[in-house]
């Protein structure tokens, strides 16, 4: 039986996992002893849900299959020609096949020193240090006597506007309009400014532009401006120095939040030392057509690691890649078991959607496009049935049901220093 060792319990990994239950022996190891839904850390840094709501233990989700094992540890080298996996306490564990699926960070293109005053989300700890952020600000404005100085709580700035950046600003608009509307004594919520920046020319830049231009004006009713083709060029505790067309400008605010880049996991470079692997600009795995490396057909590289051309362009880093990816693997491992091959991968796009605050969202399906109640409905249904648990959907289903109805956001809770 092969022995299969996957790296990381992301959307890839699990789903590798799950696939090749009853034909090998699978040791899935991760440093977090959870499987994290990334796409829904913005509802976890705006109280709208918590932590748990959106992860599952992994031991849990592989209850169900006696020849897939976990390990809680942390992969630091890989000895290639003899097929080990070096880790953090454990003794070297040994492979028949590797699959590589350890994700993405945050990227601050250079300036990692921002991370401290703009938190991204890519981690529980991302999300709850934003949250703290958020709300400490309100909290402080509420205290404040100086107007100016109060001005500059109530701005916050959102860095960054894909998908992620575009939903946390439409929530951060919903918490100063609705949530927070009766809860202060010294100013009134609907104070507060929500800007969104972008080095584009657009807000969701990857979306056909009649969707983009519709994102757009959802955000602007919501109370929202973006603000595109302006790029940050330095950042402190107080504000941030604008590079725009008429040139640098100073944006006072003690509230800026990072949704502008991921970068891929550091494991790559440990690819590239021991396995010749090789690394494109950002740091990605180019992959053979199959998603190994070349000269290691038994080792695997999927998810936001993985570069991979289709059709002339990158596959985006988002959750069904890594999904088809972590299904194809396993299919491939399969076949090699049995002296067969497959087609190359090929990702099916099943259509891209954003959420812009209260019932409203865009949907891109090729030639169809929609925006309003019916992309956020699909959104709302596509996110519970992407969650790993059924006990996280009915919890998640009824947390949002209450929210709908009340505006009401119930994990608004400042936690950390």
């Amino acid at each position: 039986m092969q022995n299969v060792v996957i790296l990381g319990g992301g959307f890839g990994g699990l789903y590798a996992a799950k696939a090749l239950s009853g034909h090998a022996k699978v040791t899935l190891i991760d440093r977090r002893n959870f499987h994290l839904f990334q796409p829904l850390l913005y509802q976890v840094a705006t109280g709208s849900l918590s932590p748990g709501e959106i992860a599952a233990p992994l031991r849990s989700l592989l209850r169900g299959y006696p020849d897939t094992f976990v390990l809680l540890e942390e992969a630091v080298g890989l000895d290639a020609d003899n097929r080990r996996l070096l880790l953090t306490h454990e003794a070297p564990i040994s492979y028949t096949h590797l699959i590589v699926a350890t994700g993405s960070g945050n990227h601050y293109f250079g300036h990692n020193d921002w991370q401290a005053i703009a938190p991204g989300l890519k981690s529980i700890e991302d999300a709850t240090a934003m949250r703290h952020k958020i709300l400490y600000a309100f909290e402080a404005a509420e205290r404040e006597a100086d107007p100016a100085v109060r001005r500059e709580w109530l701005t916050f700035v959102v860095v960054g506007a894909g998908p992620t950046g575009v939903e946390l600003a439409g929530a951060l608009a919903e918490i100063a309009r609705d949530t927070l509307r009766r809860d202060f004594r010294h100013f009134r919520s609907e104070e507060a400014q929500i800007l969104l920046l972008d080095g584009s020319s657009d807000v969701l830049p990857a979306y056909p532009p009649d969707l983009s231009e519709q994102a757009a004006r959802l955000l602007i009713r919501l109370g929202v401006r973006p603000r595109t083709g302006v790029q940050v060029t330095a950042m402190d505790a107080e504000g941030l120095t604008l590079d725009t067309p008429d040139g640098d400008e100073r944006l006072a605010t003690r509230t800026v939040l990072w949704a502008a880049g991921v970068q891929p996991s550091a494991f790559g470079r440990v690819l590239a030392e021991s396995a010749g692997a090789k690394l494109d600009r950002q740091g990605r795995v180019m992959v053979a057509p199959d998603l190994s490396i070349p000269g290691h057909p038994e080792i695997f590289v999927i998810g936001d690691l993985a570069f991979l051309e289709q059709d002339g362009k990158p596959l985006p880093g988002v959750a069904p890649v890594a999904m088809q990816q972590g299904r194809y693997v396993a299919a491939v491992i399969r076949a090699q078991s049995q002296g067969r091959t497959i087609a190359p991968f090929r990702y099916r796009n099943k259509g891209s959607l954003a959420v812009i605050g209260r019932a409203a969202g865009v949907a891109d399906f090729g030639r169809l496009h929609f925006h309003g109640w019916p992309a956020w409905l699909l959104w709302l249904f596509v996110h519970l049935m992407y969650l790993a648990q059924f006990r996280n959907r009915v919890l998640v289903f009824i947390r949002w049901g209450f929210q709908y109805l009340s505006f009401d956001r119930g994990a608004r809770l400042i936690t950390g220093d």
